[in-house]
């Protein structure tokens, strides 16, 4: 019997099998979880993670667009027609139009504001209300962030600021949805390689100054990430709503 046996889970933001999301999936498999799952809309979409979860064969992969409200909706109630329970939800999804990470975030437009905001921090906001109404015997939410929401990232620009309205929304879930039993965390993680990394200008400076600096000295690894994910959609960590855990070698901790 796994950690997670009988519990019923959505994973939002699997790209392939370089993501975090993806990471975290593989060990919720190893401990039991029953897992549901989202894709960006879009026939080419659909076949790249259909391949990836061909092993496991989920009852539920719906396509969602985190701006239509219908979308998320929809993803609710097809989990609510094949599930009697909703334990958990990972929300790893972040967006922001590439010249807008590319410019300076002085030069950032309106436009590119918006939809930054509204995919990578408003779409949080309205999954955990639509995960709460299932979660009826409480439950876990849990959202990927960065440093870049703390500190200036050089080349993480628009991103930092989104990541940051990220953190202090899982505050304020936390508290709405906590007397209906239902934590919302983040992990703030360290910078690995994936597909959303790739668009970051100086990801591989961004790595090698962390590997440097981190009292570990090196980068995190994504099985760390996911470790950590375990626990805290986990009964292990049921006292821990509200917190932003980083998990990234310590780097953190260093003023210089």
């Amino acid at each position: 019997m796994g950690l997670f046996s009988g519990k019923v889970g959505l994973i939002m933001g699997v790209a392939n099998d370089r993501s975090i999301a993806w990471s975290i999936a593989e060990t919720l498999y190893r401990e039991g979880a029953e897992l549901a799952y989202t894709h960006l809309p879009g026939p080419s979409n659909e076949r790249r993670v259909r391949r990836l979860l061909e092993p496991y064969n989920p009852k539920v992969l719906v396509p969602c667009d985190v701006q239509s409200d219908d979308d998320i909706l929809n993803v609710f109630a097809t989990l609510e027609e094949n599930y009697e329970q909703l334990d958990f939800v990972v929300h790893a999804i972040a967006f922001a139009p590439p010249a807008e990470l590319r410019n300076p975030y002085v030069e950032t437009t309106r436009q590119g504001w918006h939809v930054a905001m509204d995919i990578s921090a408003y779409s949080l906001v309205a999954v955990t209300r639509a995960a709460s109404r299932l979660m009826e015997n409480g439950g876990a939410i849990l959202t990927i962030s960065y440093f870049g929401a703390e500190k200036v990232m050089p080349g993480y620009n628009l991103m930092g600021v989104c990541k940051a309205a990220l953190e202090h929304s899982v505050r304020y879930l936390a508290w709405d949805v906590g007397p209906k039993r239902i934590r919302v965390n983040a992990i703030s993680a360290g910078p690995v390689r994936t597909l959303s990394s790739a668009g970051i200008a100086g990801f591989d400076e961004m790595q090698r100054h962390a590997a440097e600096k981190s009292p570990l000295r090196r980068n995190v690894e994504l099985h760390e990430l996911a470790s950590t994910a375990v626990f805290l959609l986990s009964d292990a960590s049921s006292g821990i709503t509200g917190e932003i855990v980083h998990v990234d070698c310590g780097y953190n901790i260093v003023g210089l």
